[in-house]
């Protein structure tokens, strides 16, 4: 597996729209995307584009959310999860698993449309860790 690059950090949030006018009104950003459901994963996401990433903003989408436990944790929100690409995501998947490290669960498509996996903070510093199947490089 080869890391690529930093595509976004996401930022768990109670309020998208408090949220995009903090990014907005606050610190310039200029670049925002229109927020969209992703039931399947238990969120709303709406992404913020900085020069060289974007910060993805996501808010439970009821109280199965994956999100309402951190923000029980974390009322205000705050980081998430980092997301890198990586060239193939099952070998990606493959070779963390043989590392001894847990990933948390299959590869499913993720807010950008490609497959994603994550794997468990504690095999990763504390910091839970999306790898996103680079656009374009789907096998």
């Amino acid at each position: 597996m080869k890391l690529g690059r930093l595509n976004h950090v996401g930022v768990a949030t109670p309020s998208i729209e408090k949220s995009v006018a903090m990014y907005r009104d606050l610190l310039g950003a200029e670049a925002i995307g229109a927020p969209f459901d992703l039931p399947a994963q238990g969120v709303r996401v709406c992404f913020v584009d900085a020069p060289n990433s974007q910060i993805e903003l996501i808010e439970p989408l009821g109280e199965a959310s994956p999100i309402v436990k951190f923000l029980e944790k974390n009322p205000t929100g705050g980081q998430h999860h980092i997301c890198f690409e990586v060239p193939d995501i099952h070998k990606a998947k493959a070779e963390m698993e043989a590392k001894g490290a847990k990933v948390l669960g299959e590869p499913r498509i993720g807010a950008h449309g490609t497959l994603v996996i994550f794997v468990h903070p504690r095999d990763t510093g504390g910091v839970l860790i999306e790898l996103m199947e680079t656009p374009g490089q789907a096998h």
